[in-house]
């Protein structure tokens, strides 16, 4: 069966995909005139439509940020009458407004084929079965993800979030073999299923699992690949460009290839705002080339990642992605020293005698600020409190090593720290924030 979804745009040579990227790119800066809030900014900037002229123009275009959606809530970027939109999808809006992103038809249908490209791309065919354990509603993942399981053709099981007894029992009794999941549900999937007497490669035909949503290192997507029995590919979306489909890995699993027929990509140093090198980790900036309803230029992210060099030996001629390293604005700045979560995850996940389950906290003492690491045993080893104590001490010095800060460790019982079935993992409390 063929190899591409859509060979043609997948393995399209790079001086055809940025003569394409052009002309996209310079249709998208004519249409996002429609919205008053690009005029004003290319009014403030003194530039005009006509001024793009180059992939390279793209940096003479305004920043775009979480904030300006916040500010023209609920439609002041759409950049088409309201009588053309057929869904809005938006943020939690738990700090006050939230993030609204508008679509069109052809925006939906796009969607639907950049995500269908993706789960093509990590072997999903039509004879699969797809379950979706990610919540429907305005989170982008539900529905994001079942329209392009449709499109491939597989039986999809719109699961949602939650009640992972359930999850298991269609696992099972469906023949599911392609499951999305974000990394911190995924271990869940698996801590119920040793509950239950279900072992994944015995009673389950899941072979592909699809994760997202949070940053994670390396040793996690390897403990669940191990856990489960199956071959875990990093997926990577954002809602305000459309949701899952942006960028995914493929078999290769060295990157995630991002779509640039639909994307123009920049990485900046998020003090400066200028580029950075070719290679180093910056702020993920994405302008949208193919979107109808509300395009946005020069979109900061806050992700922090880089692009990898080379091509992939898969046959994709569309630029990678390295995993994410966090967000610029998640990083944790302690005695002076910048920490980002997944450094201490990285740590955490070396030790067989650990979960995946840990929470940071960071508060202010007499003696100055001090991190405390929870993590959560597996039960094997709960009992031996000599083992326990030398297993603290060698964590923190292994922490020390990455981090250069000694954080306190704190071994729990398994099921101590919360879960949820539906939300990202909570990873870090700061505290300092009260004083």
């Amino acid at each position: 069966m063929e190899k591409y979804f859509n060979p043609e745009l997948e393995t399209m040579p790079r001086e055809a995909l940025e003569k394409l990227q052009l002309e996209r790119l310079q249709k998208t800066v004519r249409h996002c005139m429609n919205a008053e809030f690009y005029r004003e900014k290319f009014a403030e900037l003194g530039i005009t439509p006509d001024d793009i002229q180059s992939l390279d123009d793209v940096r003479r275009l305004p920043f775009t940020t979480k904030e300006d959606l916040r500010d023209h809530y609920p439609f002041g970027l759409s950049c088409v009458p309201m009588r053309e939109c057929t869904r809005l999808h938006s943020s939690s809006g738990t700090t006050g407004n939230p993030t609204v992103v508008l679509h069109t038809q052809k925006d939906l249908d796009e969607w639907a084929n950049a995500v269908a490209r993706c789960l093509w791309m990590v072997g999903s065919r039509p004879d699969d079965v797809f379950q979706n354990s990610a919540g429907y509603g305005m989170f982008t993942a539900g529905l994001g993800f079942q329209y392009g399981a449709e499109r491939v053709g597989m039986l999809t099981v719109p699961a949602a979030a939650g009640n992972t007894t359930r999850q298991i029992k269609f696992i099972k009794d469906f023949g599911t073999t392609v499951l999305h999941a974000i990394p911190s549900y995924a271990s869940r999937i698996y801590e119920v299923m040793k509950e239950e007497g279900v072992d994944p490669r015995r009673d389950t035909k899941l072979r592909v699992l699809c994760i997202g949503a949070e940053p994670h290192s390396e040793e996690q997507r390897r403990r669940i690949e191990q856990d489960l029995g199956v071959k875990a590919y990093n997926s990577y979306g954002i809602s305000e460009m459309m949701g899952p489909g942006v960028a995914f890995e493929c078999e290769e699993q060295n990157g995630l290839h991002i779509w640039e027929d639909y994307f123009i990509v920049e990485i900046i140093d998020p003090v400066t705002l200028e580029p950075v090198a070719e290679g180093e980790i910056g702020e993920l900036v994405i302008t949208t080339i193919n979107r109808e309803a509300m395009p946005l230029l020069r979109y900061r992210t806050r992700d922090l990642t880089r692009l990898l060099p080379g091509t992939c030996p898969c046959g994709r001629s569309h630029r990678r992605l390295a995993r994410l390293q966090g967000r610029s604005d998640d990083m944790i700045i302690l005695k002076g020293v910048n920490i980002f979560p997944i450094q201490i995850e990285k740590i955490l996940l070396k030790f067989k005698e650990l979960s995946s389950d840990y929470l940071i906290t960071i508060e202010t003492t007499d003696s100055g600020d001090v991190m405390t690491v929870e993590v959560e045993l597996n039960q094997l080893f709960a009992d031996d409190y000599k083992q326990l104590l030398t297993l603290e001490k060698t964590i923190a010095r292994q922490l020390k090593d990455e981090i250069l800060i000694t954080p306190k460790i704190r071994l729990v019982q398994k099921g101590t720290l919360a879960k949820s079935d539906e939300k990202k993992a909570v990873r870090v409390r700061d505290l300092r924030k009260l004083y």
